[in-house]
């Protein structure tokens, strides 16, 4: 598209507005790429953009994916702009762009990774094109704005420009399924040792064959409907992945993964599956980039997962793990209190899961609930679980009927009450927080830490 009057107006005035954010100490904030986009709806699809384009997006994981690879070009020394400190929806991306060109527009960088949300797809795909596109999974989401994961599903197909080469998850039907006339590779596991024989979650978006809807034979079960299938009935099955994890140690934290023949070994961040599928993801993207297995490897061996996602402190003898678990989204959550099941030790668990802006607004759909395997905590290693938040009835109503015995749970509204309660039995606790309450997470684990040294000077 060509730049116009109306263009150049809405580029100095998005300018303005930043400037203005910076003098009063704001930072991180869409908003000039808000006022941008107000004052030209087409801003994006006329904003000159860089040579070259990688997106992430995804139900779950395209935050940490993005960020890894991020972490990687920079280790490497490839110069870059990106989103990481906006957000994921257009009006994020349009400050970004602004935020990174010179006074008429013209890109500083030849290369963006953008992280780009899959409901906002209809606001951005249209006027960019990436060279390349990941997604991580598609799952159902907030009711609110995903409905169902067939919808997003429908959304990326209509979306995603024909000509990006596109990297999906082959062990998800759905994802796997994306842009089919698109050139595409895939990557995927061989095995874990987690592996079960049948789904124990309460949702599995994909109960029937795609292609026919007629019964699906699942041939390694991992959670929900990510896993390896194949239908008798019309012959479809999982795409063999072009990066295949052949051998993921848990034990000295490594996976080997193969393409072309070729065996390499990467070191893993975290064990939980979701982080194996996030670092896998990772190494197909930056491997299609063009980086060498060395590269990344060497980069790999320098990182963790980001603390806003998962982070572990240890004070006293008692470990203290900040876990996000997003709120209304019911497969993030059920995968986070699995993690909690299956880590060692006698375990506590505080959640305030609401979602920030729905406490705030007083919303109350709490259908996700009804999604969420909340039975997960209904393990003997779980010796207590505290709820706190706006919707602490709703959640302790929810948390009864998975079992979990009356006197092993405490609720509570105010959330700066939670760590009082909770027991000196656990070895380790659990936080569990919604994507933008990472600062009342932190104020917790603050006043854990705080608690212990109290007890330990006594």
């Amino acid at each position: 598209m060509k730049r116009n009057l109306r263009f150049y107006f809405a580029l100095m005035f998005a300018r303005g507005t930043a400037l203005v954010l910076k003098l009063i100490g704001r930072k991180g904030t869409s908003m000039p790429g808000s006022w941008a986009i107000i004052l030209c709806p087409d801003f994006i699809g006329r904003m000159p953009k860089p040579e070259k384009i990688i997106g992430i997006t995804g139900t779950n994981g395209k935050t940490t994916v993005a960020n890894m690879i991020e972490d990687v070009l920079e280790d490497n020394g490839i110069d870059f702009i990106c989103n990481r400190s906006g957000t994921n929806v257009h009006t994020g991306i349009a400050s970004t762009l602004i935020a990174n060109s010179r006074f008429f527009g013209k890109p500083k960088h030849k290369l963006a990774v953008f992280e780009m949300d899959e409901r906002s797809a209809p606001n951005f795909f249209p006027y960019m094109q990436p060279d390349i596109l990941l997604c991580t999974n598609i799952f159902r989401d907030s009711y609110k704005r995903n409905a169902h994961a067939e919808f997003i599903l429908d959304v990326l197909n209509r979306e995603i420009p024909k000509g990006t080469r596109l990297v999906l998850n082959a062990d998800d039907p759905l994802c796997s399924s994306i842009g089919p006339e698109n050139e595409r590779v895939y990557y995927g596991i061989d095995h874990l040792d987690t592996d079960k024989e049948t789904c124990d979650n309460i949702v599995n978006d994909v109960p029937v064959c795609p292609k026919c809807f007629g019964p699906l034979v699942r041939d390694v079960v991992r959670y929900h409907h990510i896993g390896r299938v194949h239908c008798e009935n019309c012959g479809y099955r999982s795409p063999e992945p072009d990066y295949r994890a052949t051998d993921v140690d848990i034990a000295h934290m490594r996976m080997t993964v193969e393409k072309d023949g070729r065996a390499d070994v990467y070191p893993l961040a975290n064990a939980n599956n979701i982080n194996i599928y996030n670092s896998l993801a990772a190494v197909a993207m930056l491997r299609e980039f063009g980086l060498t297995p060395e590269q990344i490897r060497s980069s790999f061996e320098k990182m963790g997962i980001s603390e806003t996602r998962y982070s572990e402190t240890e004070a006293n003898g008692r470990k203290i793990i900040l876990h996000l678990a997003k709120g209304q989204n019911p497969v993030a959550c059920s995968r986070a209190f699995e993690n909690i099941r299956n880590a060692p030790g006698k375990k506590a668990v505080i959640m305030f899961l609401d979602d920030y802006f729905d406490a705030r607004h007083t919303v109350e759909n709490t259908a996700w609930f009804y999604d969420t395997d909340f039975e997960f905590l209904n393990d003997d290693s779980i010796v207590q679980v505290v709820i706190a938040g706006a919707r602490h009835h709703d959640t302790y109503v929810r948390t009864l009927l998975a079992g979990v015995p009356a006197e092993r749970i405490v609720h509570m509204r105010e959330e700066s009450a939670a760590p009082a309660a909770v027991t000196p039995a656990a070895d380790t606790v659990f936080i569990l927080y919604d994507v933008y309450t990472i600062r009342l997470a932190n104020e917790i684990r603050r006043k854990l830490l705080d608690g212990g040294k109290e007890a330990a000077s006594k």
